[in-house]
């Protein structure tokens, strides 16, 4: 794989840590470089990871996954969207409530698999073709460590002008994403 090719596909696979990273530097109430550096090490981590799992999964498993991998992302993203717009529209505090944390706990481990489903897709891709991991692996974690950097410092800019009208938009691009993933998954 060339670095072109490489490196466009760490994009692409970036961009959803880098919608969520949006999405949580909006919620926190006073960003920290800890959790901008929980996120981003989560998400480059997972990642990475998922890829790693993929290809040493190899093909013969992934008839198995690849029949409801999109089903577990979209499950995932979609509750935690959900979750999002009933606090924002049916809970009375704050938007930047502290206690909203997605940078710890299961909200973290749920938003790291969520946003790395699809580079698990990739791994047993580059399995079955034969390609080496380790440079994809380093590659695709740094990237998306670095979206999610700068999707938190966007999104908290975005939330300290726009208040829960952006909480709301960010519960809804999450299902959004999640439904982008089915679909794709779903579409011949």
């Amino acid at each position: 794989m060339n670095w072109v090719n490489l490196l466009a596909l760490a994009v692409a696979l970036a961009m959803d840590a880098f919608a969520v990273a949006v999405i949580a530097g909006l919620t926190i109430k006073a960003l920290t470089k800890r959790h901008v550096f929980r996120l981003s090490f989560h998400f480059g981590l997972f990642q990475g990871l998922m890829p790693t799992i993929g290809w040493a999964a190899g093909f013969a498993v992934h008839k198995y996954i690849a029949a409801f991998d999109h089903w577990i992302a979209f499950f995932l993203l979609a509750s935690v969207g959900g979750k999002m717009i009933w606090e924002a529209l049916f809970d009375d505090k704050e938007i930047l409530d502290s206690s909203k944390d997605p940078t710890s706990g299961w909200s973290l481990v749920i938003l790291s698999v969520a946003t790395s489903i699809d580079a698990l897709a990739v791994g047993l891709s580059l399995g079955v073709i034969g390609s080496a991991i380790l440079v994809p692996v380093l590659v695709i974690g740094i990237v998306a460590a670095g979206f999610t950097v700068s999707g938190m410092f966007l999104g908290r800019q975005i939330g300290l002008r726009w208040g829960k009208r952006v909480e709301v938009l960010g519960g809804i691009i999450l299902i959004g994403i999640g439904c982008r993933i089915l679909i794709e998954h779903l579409m011949p």
